[in-house]
């Protein structure tokens, strides 16, 4: 499986692990993570994948597996961003 990072149609963006190739508007991610909010300093989206949340950011708990609908970009994350991201505590409040 490879660490991806995952936008929608609908302003969602998911960090997991997809098996196989992606193609559709569908995918099915293990180990998926929501950001909620990343600081300005991560760079976007891009950022979340080459480098993962950093201090501010906040991430959801994870799940593991879940089914996305209205997907609109898949970007392959770096391997230092899907620790960081493996690694990043959850928001909670």
């Amino acid at each position: 499986m490879r660490p991806v990072i995952v936008t929608t149609q609908h302003r969602g963006v998911f960090f997991g692990f997809v098996e196989g190739v992606c193609e559709g508007k569908t995918i099915r991610l293990h180990r998926m993570r929501n950001c909620i909010y990343w600081v300005s300093a991560i760079g976007g989206v891009f950022g979340l994948a080459s480098e993962g949340p950093k201090a501010g950011c906040k991430i959801g708990a994870v799940v593991p597996s879940a089914t996305l609908q209205d997907v609109t970009s898949v970007a392959d994350c770096t391997p230092e961003a899907a620790a960081a991201w493996e690694a990043y505590p959850c928001h909670r409040g």
